[in-house]
């Protein structure tokens, strides 16, 4: 039996084998006068291979029907490519037509706009520039999951439905079982307790809160999971649905925290330009030509560590005008955090120390009361790819920053039962995902990394 091969492990062959099975869809087609050259992709890797089916095949009128988008099974001899361009090529025995696409395939040899491709999401991954994207996503998982496992880290699966804001915005998607043509009221209200939780449910922004949880009984703990915020915005840096990675660290403070960032950071970077060169060659030939030399920088650099007071003053006195006013008790702006990465130090910038009216509840109050232990990871073109804290371990510090944010305690009771019992200084911190993906590829639109982006108005897929 001829076991099926794939594209990938052929091209790496160091020598040719006498029986393969390969199984893809034809990118190109061309005839010449005894032979049809086929150029086939199983989506393994970015490159095609060769298939040369000579007019002897039963079924070869029907193999020069073939179009772009049809799917066949090829076995045959892997062979040194009499052409140029390919070391290897398959001289097709049998070639088995799975299916015909007809000419009307949307993705035909042509260069897509990402505007269009986004239209048919469903399709996008078959085009040269968004398989290598989700090729780099999926090593980038497993890159993640590596490198917690490495240091001994447990993965938690924290709860997607909660009744908790862990980021206190309300920006939050109701999950709800009762029926919205007529929902049972109490005082002119919606009567909750008639819903299937018997109160309030969403879908969570973070899994930081349950993580938490964990790391007070198992020490080192990360979550890896979507999360959800209704935030009406259409900019290219924010979609509705998205992953986020959310290490917590028992016995940890701030300073842990900020090494762990930047040792993440840079540990993922490296990895997917040892794992991933191919793809990220294409991205760098053709979407940023700075890439590689960007991503090294980000692999080997020693983050520059500034406080959020520095980082103010640094800003007022660059001399530039930026679109947003930048002063103390003012958040910074994807421009700033650019300014500071790009034009001023030139590489990563961990920012630490934000006044605490910028910040949510469970960040470790500093002994100013003005700051809290924050700190925000920013790396060239992208800005913020990481925001964490020391989060606040005495309970009375707690309840008090909960009162001042007029927060429902009730609501925390559990959460607040682990500062009440055997609490110790801990940290974390929120990796987006997809801002990851962004700097590792260089493309520019966070709808374009995700496999289906959910914005506004947009479900479609």
């Amino acid at each position: 039996m001829i076991h099926r091969r794939k594209i990938f492990n052929l091209l790496q062959s160091d020598q040719p084998i006498d029986h393969v099975l390969i199984k893809g869809w034809v990118r190109t087609r061309r005839d010449s006068k005894n032979f049809s050259f086929l150029e086939i992709n199983d989506g393994s890797c970015l490159k095609n291979i060769q298939i040369v089916a000579d007019n002897a095949l039963t079924n070869y009128d029907d193999i020069t029907r073939l179009s772009t988008g049809s799917a066949v099974a090829v076995s045959g001899k892997l062979i040194e490519s009499k052409g140029s361009g390919q070391k290897w090529e398959i001289v097709a025995k049998r070639l088995e037509i799975i299916s015909i696409a007809p000419e009307t395939f949307p993705l035909q040899k042509k260069r897509h706009t990402d505007e269009y491709l986004r239209t048919i999401a469903h399709l996008r991954p078959r085009t040269n520039k968004y398989g290598a994207a989700f090729r780099i996503r999926s090593e980038l998982s497993f890159a993640i999951h590596k490198f917690f496992r490495d240091r001994g880290f447990k993965y938690i699966h924290s709860p997607i439905i909660t009744g908790s804001d862990c980021e206190g915005a309300g920006e939050l998607f109701r999950v709800t079982t009762l029926p919205m043509d007529h929902p049972p009221l109490l005082d002119g209200k919606t009567d909750y307790t008639k819903d299937f939780f018997g109160k309030e449910a969403n879908l969570t922004v973070s899994g930081q809160l349950s993580a938490e949880m964990f790391a007070l009984a198992l020490g080192d703990v990360y979550t890896f999971g979507p999360t959800f915020r209704a935030e009406n915005s259409n900019t290219s840096r924010h979609v509705a649905e998205f992953w986020m990675v959310e290490p917590e660290m028992a016995f940890c403070d701030l300073k842990g925290n900020m090494d762990l960032g930047e040792e993440i950071i840079k540990f993922l970077t490296g990895f997917i330009l040892d794992a991933c060169i191919e793809d990220i060659e294409l991205f760098a030939k053709y979407v940023d030509k700075q890439l590689i030399t960007t991503l090294n920088h980000v692999a080997e650099a020693e983050f520059k560590r500034i406080s959020y007071t520095t980082a103010v003053e640094i800003l007022k006195q660059s001399g530039k005008t930026f679109e947003f006013e930048i002063d103390f008790g003012k958040d910074l702006q994807t421009e700033h955090e650019r300014y500071l990465t790009e034009a001023h130090f030139k590489k990563p910038v961990i920012v630490f120390d934000y006044p605490k009216t910028l910040k949510p509840f469970y960040m470790r109050l500093n002994n100013d009361q003005k700051t809290v232990a924050a700190m925000d990871v920013l790396v060239p073109r992208i800005g913020e790819i990481i925001g964490g804290s020391q989060r606040e371990e005495r309970l009375d510090v707690l309840e008090n920053r909960m009162d001042e944010m007029k927060m429902p305690k009730q609501n925390y009771w559990w959460y607040l039962d682990s500062r009440r019992f055997g609490s110790v200084e801990h940290s974390g911190f929120g990796l987006g995902f997809e801002r990851l993906l962004m700097l590792v590829t260089g493309i520019t639109n966070i709808r374009d990394v995700i496999p289906f982006p959910r914005t506004p108005n947009s479900i479609e897929f």
